[in-house]
């Protein structure tokens, strides 16, 4: 199981999907500063801090012709590198630079990233009908700043 990865992409937004690139960013108890959600009932706070997606899972999903791209499905960071099946609640994420993340929950999908999928199905990412596919929320175990390309290790809970 690949357990070394790293950033392919960081992504923000000041509200909605898609979330653009940047090189780099400080993470907090509450997500990373820049990004913001519209909908604070549903997104954001500590449990729901940073979402986190797999760059294989969306070249997969392109493969099925699929117009998702980095940031589209609304995570703040794309890894890839890592055996994403394998992650789970309770895994944590444990960067180079010394910010940890842990893996709260499986995002549900939801229609504001509709435009990334053929005929707006978005459920195509449900965890429950397709695991190993959703993108994941994490807590912020200790912030930092984080880096594009920087190393990640993938540690599944005790």
């Amino acid at each position: 199981m690949p357990t070394e990865g790293r950033i392919h992409a960081i992504n923000l937004s000041d509200g909605g999907v898609p979330k653009t690139p940047v090189a780099e960013a400080e993470v907090t108890p509450t997500g990373l500063i820049g990004d913001r959600q519209e909908d604070t009932e549903h997104h954001g706070g500590p449990e729901r801090a940073v979402c986190i997606y797999s760059l294989e899972v969306i070249r997969r999903l392109q493969a099925e012709g699929h117009p998702i791209a980095p940031g589209t499905a609304g995570e703040n960071l794309t890894l890839e590198g890592l055996d994403w099946p394998a992650v789970d609640v309770g895994c944590r994420f444990v960067f180079a630079g010394g910010v940890e993340l842990e893996v709260a929950s499986f995002c549900p999908p939801c229609k504001t990233i509709r435009a990334s999928f053929i005929e707006e199905r978005f459920g195509r990412i449900l965890q429950k009908k397709h695991p190993g596919e959703s993108r994941v929320y994490a807590r912020v175990l200790r912030p930092g700043r984080l880096g594009a390309g920087e190393s990640v290790r993938l540690v599944e809970p005790a």
